[in-house]
This record gives C-alpha cells, sequence and structure tokens, in this order.
C-alpha cells in the first residue's frame, strides 16, 4: 500500500486503500482494521489525498506538505491530541508547524481530521513522500500517463457541493478537465 492509493470516502470516517473500481462504485480496504467493503458512486464520493491541497495565505498546498512538516517537526512540537486538545491548543500547533495556514478557510475541524489522518498514516508507515509523489514542476510526466489509482477515481468521484471549501482539490494537469465546482473540503472528503 503506497500513500497515493490511500482515499477518503463520504459519510465514512477514516481513510480507506482503494482496491478496484465497477461501473456503480469500489471496492475499499480500511487503513486501520483492513476490513473490505464495497462503496456504492451513488452513497459516497472518493478522494484521493494526494489531490487535497488545503487553503495558505499565499499559494495553496498540497495536504501531503502539511504531512511533511508535521514530521519533521515532531521532534521539536509535540503532535496536538486531535480528541483531548481545545480547539486553541489546535490552531496554535498548526500555526507553529505551518504559520501560513489561511485561519478563516482552514477550520479546527479540519485540522483535527489532518491530525488524525497523520496518525493513522503514521501508525501503518504510509508517511513516505519523497519516493511516491513527484516533486512539483515533475508533474508532466505523471499527468500524461494517469495511474489506475486516478483513472478509478475519476469514475467513481461525484460532484462535492459549490460551496467554499476549507480544503480544495489540487488543479494539475490531470484535474483540469474537471469543473471548478467539484472543490471537496476536508470535512465533505471524509463524511465526519
Amino acid at each position: 500500500m503506497e500513500y497515493r492509493e490511500i482515499v477518503s470516502v463520504t459519510g465514512l470516517s477514516g481513510l480507506y486503500q482503494l482496491l478496484t473500481t465497477k461501473s456503480d462504485g469500489a471496492i475499499v480496504r480500511n487503513v486501520a482494521d483492513k476490513t473490505t467493503k464495497f462503496i456504492s458512486a451513488r452513497q459516497h464520493n472518493v478522494t484521493p489525498l494526494e489531490s487535497i491541497e488545503v487553503y495558505t495565505t499565499g499559494e495553496n498546498v498540497r495536504l501531503h506538505e502539511v504531512f511533511r512538516k508535521m514530521q519533521e517537526q515532531e521532534q521539536t512540537i509535540p503532535l496536538a491530541d486531535a480528541k483531548s486538545a481545545g480547539n486553541d491548543a489546535i490552531k496554535s500547533y498548526f500555526k507553529s508547524i505551518f504559520p501560513e495556514f489561511d485561519e478563516e478557510r482552514v477550520y479546527v475541524s479540519d485540522m483535527k481530521k489532518m491530525l488524525k489522518w497523520y496518525e493513522l498514516l503514521k501508525a501503518t508507515d504510509l508517511l513516505r513522500f519523497d519516493e511516491e509523489l513527484p516533486a512539483d514542476g515533475e508533474e508532466a510526466a505523471g499527468a500524461e500517463t494517469a495511474t489506475g489509482t486516478e483513472a478509478a477515481i475519476e469514475d467513481t468521484a461525484h460532484a462535492a457541493a459549490a460551496e467554499p471549501a476549507e480544503v480544495a482539490p489540487a488543479e494539475d494537469s490531470a484535474d483540469a478537465a474537471e469543473p471548478a465546482s467539484e472543490n471537496t473540503s476536508a470535512e465533505e472528503a471524509a463524511g465526519e
């Protein structure tokens, strides 16, 4: 299992590995407990983690960049507990590791979700971004030949609500054909 295979499914908590798709949905495996289930495309949206971007005061950044900062700073700045830490503690944690967060568009609920996802990815040894994700500028090679995961996601994904999103999907050349109204927030992506 690799980071690029990990997806969030609306209406279901946690993270999932996309195994295969069907015309009416997809088969996914829960990252935490390894259970496998069919999800209907009529009831659920599938969002790959590698396509999620986080709003900042400058350019949006990919979610894995936030995870990378959390990983780099973990020795000096202890990870906030998503379950027991208060909103102010969570905000100050993210402000200390990633001061560029746009606090008006990245809500505490999104920050909690990022903390939960980070802990889950760390526990399953999926925080290896350097070897799996192309560097900015090297995306052209990957865009020409879409992976099976990306093609599968496009088959099963549905348009999300057109309201402002806290966390927006990446807009790389593979996603350029999709309308701008398909923004996905972290809350919508996880269905919590």
